[in-house]
């Protein structure tokens, strides 16, 4: 049968991608303003220790597995551990990024959309990052952590965090490299129509193995930071997919059957009720006498 296809709604379904140019700037600003404001928290040592001490305390209290177990388990081959403390150094900015350079390239509303999260739940982690600076429990000597990345290598962090500029090892609450993680699995697995596209949440979950393992963050840091995108999640409206997973989905319109042989053959057979009424017409002109009259008739009729 054939078919043919019409736009649904174009006006409504076709999402014009917001200025690249702008886009461009937008982001790279905010992801600056984040890493000036990360060192802002620079110099708070005693306080971030002290803080370190408390979460540690708090999780112990909720009965929270140890972080050593997760990283006992990254310790039994120098290759595991080198490719967690890779997948830390990595995969946090790549991921994110690619994500969103597909979302504007493929899903423009769900890019407008992811971007507003992220920038909202970094906007909520660095207010937390100056109010609460955290030394990480590879820090803590109660912790009993192995620093992975400066022992197997690669690290992106200095020898020593109180005179590091090139990044704030202090800012461990909350966990971006979980939250963004996450972000990302629910925004694919929101944008995308794939039956496996719910395999995103691997992302996330490799990442908590990878950030407790290596002693860069605490349970709580990925606890929090869910917590925070889970609010972002509910102020900003999310969009509603396609049919086909893409903003402008066709709607296939069927094409009109034509009428089959037989009911165009009975329309065309000339039945005896419609003969019949045609010759009763007043101006049908006379055609002789009708087979039907007899002999009689016709005598009477003279």
């Amino acid at each position: 049968m054939d078919s043919r296809t019409e736009p649904e709604n174009e006006g409504a379904a076709a999402i014009r991608r917001p200025p690249l140019v702008r886009e461009l700037l937008l982001v790279g600003g905010l992801f600056l303003v984040y890493k000036l404001g990360r060192q802002l928290a620079n110099g708070h040592t005693a306080e971030a220790y002290r803080n370190a001490h408390r979460v540690w305390g708090w999780e112990r209290s909720l009965r929270l597995p140890g972080e050593g177990a997760v990283q006992s388990a990254l310790l039994h081959g120098h290759t595991l551990v080198r490719a967690a403390n890779l997948y830390y150094v990595a995969v946090h900015f790549t991921a994110t990024a690619a994500f969103l350079v597909w979302l504007y390239l493929r899903r423009p509303g769900h890019y407008l959309w992811a971007r507003r999260v992220l920038a909202l739940v970094t906007g909520a982690a660095l207010a937390l990052h100056l109010t609460f600076p955290l030394a990480p429990p590879r820090m803590l000597d109660v912790a009993h952590l192995v620093d992975t990345g400066h022992v197997y290598g690669p690290t992106v962090y200095g020898a020593h965090p109180e005179t590091d500029s090139m990044a704030n090892q202090f800012a461990a609450m909350p966990s971006l490299h979980f939250g963004w993680a996450l972000m990302v699995a629910i925004g694919l697995i929101v944008a995308t129509r794939s039956r496996l596209r719910r395999l995103w949440l691997l992302h996330p979950l490799l990442t908590l193995v990878v950030i407790v393992g290596t002693a860069n963050h605490y349970w709580l840091d990925a606890i929090v930071a869910s917590a925070l995108l889970a609010i972002a999640l509910a102020v900003v409206r999310t969009p509603s997919p396609a049919p086909d997973g893409s903003p402008t989905a066709p709607r296939t319109v069927p094409a009109p059957r034509p009428a089959p042989a037989a009911q165009r053959a009975a329309s065309s057979v000339s039945t005896p009720a419609t003969r019949c009424s045609l010759e009763l017409l007043p101006d049908a002109p006379a055609a002789g006498p009708s087979a039907a009259e007899g002999p009689g008739l016709v005598g009477a009729g003279r």
